[in-house]
């Protein structure tokens, strides 16, 4: 394997980058001085919120490119580079959806804030880690924000019981199991692989020149972009099928020891 030729590399945030405490290790943040000195772009591409990533990456977060929300909203610094919102006419359908499924709660994320209706007051101890910046409202409607991503949460499985009953949207909406609890619905073009495409593409950069990382299902489309693109240990069987190699898992290091080889 050789990684002489790389010029960026990806990251996924949750099960990737941050290990199961959700914290970012400070070998990263070492290892990121070097990469900045090499001219090595960092993006980090998340299901997460803006505002969360960057909290997560307060130390670098003027030097690196932000995937957020799955790639609908996309930011560098103060410039924002893209914004794919989903259409108004499909939000109350879905919302209706998922009011249908028993133990189901749904979220409107807007590009700098989410919100929540009365009924999802019981899992906002669950989304305190992943949306930093959120409002609850006694009514959706009311909502004016650009919607970039419904996320929803189930407390046993999101994939067993949220995905089979919202999958027949995926000619309407990207719809994406992004961890044991939660799928995520986005405007159809709206994925991590669209949008790291568009960055790759404003950067020159070629497959065999981006190192990209990653764990769970709305990670494989960018996983493809690359010549090396790794699964960490604790991946989804789904991504360890499209990733090219395997790393050790968040808990070990497994991002820091790849490019401790690329350094």
């Amino acid at each position: 394997m050789n990684l002489s030729n790389i010029k960026m590399v990806v990251s996924d945030m949750d099960g990737t980058l941050l290990n199961s405490n959700h914290e970012v290790s400070n070998r990263f943040f070492e290892q990121f001085q070097e990469l900045k000195k090499r001219n090595i772009q960092f993006v980090a591409a998340s299901g997460r919120q803006y505002h969360s990533m960057a909290e997560k990456l307060q130390k670098i977060k003027d030097d690196i490119i932000f995937i957020s929300e799955n790639g609908a909203f996309v930011k560098k610094g103060d410039e924002e580079l893209s914004v794919t919102p989903i259409k108004q006419s499909l939000i109350q359908e879905i919302l209706e959806i998922i009011d249908s499924i028993d133990g189901g709660y749904a979220m409107l994320c807007g590009k700098y804030k989410s919100y929540l209706d009365g009924s999802s007051r019981s899992f906002l101890e669950q989304i305190k880690e992943y949306y930093s910046c959120y409002e609850v409202v006694n009514d959706y409607t009311t909502v004016t924000d650009e919607i970039v991503k419904i996320a929803v949460y189930h407390r046993i499985s999101a994939e067993e019981y949220i995905y089979p009953k919202t999958t027949h949207l995926s000619e309407q909406v990207k719809v994406k199991v992004s961890g044991p609890n939660w799928v995520d619905l986005n405007h159809v073009e709206a994925h991590k692989g669209n949008a790291l495409q568009e960055v790759m593409n404003s950067h020159n950069i070629k497959s065999d020149e981006v190192l990209i990382f990653g764990d769970y299902n709305n990670d494989i489309e960018m996983l493809q972009l690359s010549e090396y693109s790794f699964a960490m240990a604790n991946a989804h069987p789904n991504v360890k099928k499209v990733a090219r190699y395997e790393t050790s898992s968040h808990n070990d290091f497994g991002v820091e020891r790849i490019l401790e080889k690329l350094l």
